[in-house]
């Protein structure tokens, strides 16, 4: 198989895992319906109970892209407070990691299975048709990211692509590859998937793939920004501080990229497995530093606003 015919075969596979996590969030919404923003409203009035809520829907809807872009939308109609969507967009940042878990477990071979299964559900009356198809695209996610996987493994063949990937092994050019690639592709569980992949095949080092994936978490912020063009004063405040938290998450981190690839590799054995522990910490660890803060900081939004981004 030529180079082209690789590169072709890895992009194919990437715009299907894109279609399938739309796929799957827009059916779960659907589920959901409309009584979903009066739960939202009722639940969320506690920070921490915002923070389970982000969570729980990230790890659900496996896109916090979607929720965070779900979010802004609710401030913007008033349905929640800016308080409340601070606590959400904090508990998405952890509800993402456990994609990245699925996938360093290489559990991608359950994807046929999903589909098979959501295929027959759909048969069903329509009240069960919505389940079905959520199914679906869900086994449709991780049947994309074996033909990833697959399609990603000629490349470890070309020196010229080795020594690409090589030069991510500086910390600052995997942050800057990772939010890059996530501006593009708007979804950073493909660019950390994608990072997970290749470290399980040997063509990067965990180093430069937990550098990506943190890059990943400040790109990703660029949907919510996006969507918050042309809505209230409020809800552009939410998408500003969503942005605030990841790139700050980021600069803290940074020079603690090689420290804790070190410390990950001595004691995991499973290089994928270092990288997703990695990011779990990251998100982790800043998400309930920003709750323990939340109060402070929605005081001082309120007082005084973040200057404007231009994603």
């Amino acid at each position: 198989m030529s180079i082209f015919e690789t590169l072709i075969s890895v992009i194919a596979a990437i715009a299907v895992f894109l279609y399938a996590l739309e796929g799957f969030s827009r059916e779960l919404q659907k589920v959901g319906g409309e009584t979903l923003q009066d739960w939202l409203c009722k639940v969320t009035a506690n920070r921490w109970a915002g923070f389970g809520v982000g969570a729980l829907a990230t790890a659900i809807l496996q896109s916090s892209t979607a929720v965070s872009t779900l979010t802004t939308t609710l401030v913007n109609a008033s349905v929640i407070s800016f308080r409340a969507s601070l606590g959400m967009l904090l508990g998405a940042s952890v509800g993402k990691t456990s994609t990245v878990w699925l996938v360093s477990l290489q559990l991608t071979a359950i994807g046929p299975f999903f589909i098979a299964l959501g295929a027959l559900v759909s048969l069903l009356p329509k009240r069960f048709g919505f389940f079905g198809r959520s199914l679906f695209y869900f086994g449709m996610i991780f049947a994309a990211l074996d033909l990833i996987s697959r399609a990603v493994m000629p490349l470890r063949e070309l020196p010229a692509v080795m020594e690409l990937m090589a030069q991510a092994s500086s910390p600052l050019v995997g942050v800057l590859a990772g939010a890059f690639i996530t501006l593009v592709v708007q979804s950073s569980t493909v660019t950390t998937g994608l990072a997970i992949l290749l470290v399980q095949q040997g063509m990067l080092p965990p180093q430069a793939a937990i550098a990506i994936a943190f890059g990943a978490n400040a790109g990703t912020t660029s949907t919510a920004l996006l969507a918050s063009m042309g809505m209230s004063t409020i809800a552009k405040k939410t998408a500003r501080y969503n942005f605030f938290f990841k790139t700050t998450g980021v600069i803290v981190f940074f020079p603690l990229i090689v420290p804790l690839s070190n410390f990950l590799n001595q004691h995991i054995d499973d290089t994928g497995q270092v990288v997703a522990a990695a990011h779990l910490i990251f998100n982790l660890t800043m998400s309930l530093i920003f709750m323990l803060m939340l109060n402070p900081i929605v005081n001082f939004a309120e007082k005084k606003p973040l200057p404007a981004v231009t994603p």
